[in-house]
């Protein structure tokens, strides 16, 4: 798990202390306009860098299908999955700037993996972000079989006998969830990395696990039955698919919020104008009521955020997690 080591009050002091620059910087080829004004003209891969069936895969189906259908070339999802996202992200990284390879992933690739893994195979500044998506709040939830019905139970459970909770793997959002909740509130945590949120969760109802911050998407049906017992949503906020939820902030802790972006990426090295013809692909797209839909009933909020605006949406968490980093020590083991 990853392990962080400062007191809460130094965690409180140091989220407030956001500084830093971008490291998506714009590496842009100069443009071959032939290439751009016929883009596409062949079948274009998304590179989804998480597990068929979450919610990244989710969202690069759907925005395919409508990209497909408005271009009329394929656009074929393909899903590179492991290392918290780093294999589709360095996929993506290396491969040709031609707008044909685009990664759909999360901003923890950028944002979190860069702090707990002791190498990385790619550069934060190896790709650029087109078009932030979507964010969402994580479910803080634990399986029935252990009798705790509140965020509260939960803590003190923790500190006195210690708790195991599924993540979908090392890097990603449940896995640095788990690690602030360790330290932010002094609860034990054995932290269980799985491949992916739909495993996670089937640890849960089976009782693999105690519990776990995992993506809403993976437990909102299981949720809506019963058969696991959501204690909060790691936003400001209550969510609008869960109102009986309470939000972590709501419930007096604010340490614990914690969200994700959807977004898609490009390498650096992609000419300006072909990353603004496709950047306006997908906000067409964006605007397609059935994929937004879709987005909404799996707790995806839309952002479309593009150009600095992406940018900086991305790296003020980039920040706030580096502070983490260096308040508690925070790295991978």
């Amino acid at each position: 798990m990853a392990r962080l080591t400062a007191p809460r009050r130094l965690l409180q002091t140091s989220l407030a202390l956001l500084l830093g620059c971008s490291a998506f910087a714009s590496q842009a080829q100069p443009a071959d306009g032939a290439a751009v004004a016929a883009w596409p003209h062949k079948p274009v891969r998304l590179i989804a860098a998480f597990a068929p069936g979450g919610a990244v895969d989710i969202l690069a189906r759907g925005v395919g299908e409508v990209l497909q259908r408005e271009t009329k070339q394929p656009f074929v999802v393909e899903n590179r999955t492991g290392a918290g996202g780093n294999i589709g992200a360095d996929y993506v990284a290396k491969a040709a700037a031609d707008g044909y390879t685009m990664l759909i992933g999360l901003d923890t690739s950028f944002t979190v993996n860069p702090l707990i893994y002791k190498s990385m195979p790619f550069k934060n500044g190896d790709l650029r972000p087109v078009m932030v998506f979507a964010s969402q709040g994580m479910l803080m939830a634990v399986s029935p079989k252990t009798n705790i019905k509140t965020l509260e139970q939960f803590i003190a459970r923790g500190k006195d006998k210690g708790l195991t909770l599924g993540s979908a793997g090392y890097g990603t959002p449940g896995h640095l969830a788990s690690s602030i909740l360790t330290y932010a509130t002094g609860a034990k945590v054995n932290h269980v990395p799985y491949k992916g949120n739909a495993p996670a969760t089937l640890a849960m109802l089976s009782g693999e696990v105690d519990g776990g911050v995992i993506s809403s998407t993976a437990m909102l049906p299981h949720v809506t039955t019963g058969k696991i017992t959501a204690l909060a949503v790691t936003t400001a906020q209550r969510n609008p698919l869960l109102p009986e939820v309470p939000s972590v902030a709501e419930l007096g802790h604010k340490e614990l919020q914690q969200e994700v972006l959807f977004a898609a990426w490009v390498p650096s090295s992609t000419p300006e104008p072909l990353v603004q013809k496709i950047q306006a692909q997908f906000e067409k797209a964006m605007k397609d009521g059935t994929l937004r839909e879709r987005m909404r009933v799996n707790d995806m909020v839309y952002e479309g955020l593009t150009g600095d605006a992406a940018v900086k949406r991305i790296q003020a968490l980039a920040d706030r997690y580096r502070v983490l980093a260096q308040a508690t020590g925070m790295k991978m083991e």
